[in-house]
């Protein structure tokens, strides 16, 4: 009976612990499941069509997770990250300039003389882009650091998919 009962709940165990495994997103901490959202996710547009050859305007569109902010493209400390936006080069697209919306000053409770200009919620960066005629796959890039009130994540960069036709 001992090695039958040992034997369930190693078995509930192991199946727990592929469940956590293999659910994207989820951490477990002290026994219960916390959903792990993006910090930061690109909402649109997925494709354009622009004029080949010629510059032509952009609205990119973000969304920051609920209790989070990021800084924005113009940090007020050198040493902070700032937000930035780019898109490689040989895509077929080229970055004329990207225009970043100004940024919020916030002051955090654990240094209440420091003020950090930040994005939070939505945001849009107004790019000028430049496509070469034909369908273009771009995977832009959007590098950015988060952070809450009392801590910040590592800085990352996300993938911005657009698929850019230059006609």
């Amino acid at each position: 009976m001992f090695s039958r009962k040992v034997g369930i709940h190693a078995a509930a165990a192991l199946a727990f612990g592929l469940a956590a495994l293999l659910t994207p997103g989820r951490i477990c901490a002290q026994g219960r499941s916390i959903a792990k959202a993006a910090a930061v996710e690109y909402l649109f547009p997925e494709q354009i069509t622009v004029p080949a050859g010629k510059a032509s305007s952009v609205a990119l569109h973000f969304r920051i997770a609920q209790g989070l902010h990021i800084n924005s493209h113009s940090p007020k400390e050198e040493e902070l990250i700032p937000t930035a936006f780019s898109i490689p080069e040989g895509s077929g697209v080229r970055l004329e300039q990207a225009n970043y919306p100004s940024g919020t000053d916030i002051t955090l409770p654990l240094d209440p003389k420091t003020k950090l200009s930040v994005y939070t919620g939505d945001f849009i960066i107004q790019a000028r882009i430049v496509a070469t005629a034909g369908d273009h796959l771009v995977e832009a890039r959007l590098r950015y650091q988060a952070c809450d009130n009392s801590a910040c994540m590592p800085p990352k960069t996300i993938t911005v998919p657009i698929d850019v036709i230059g006609k």
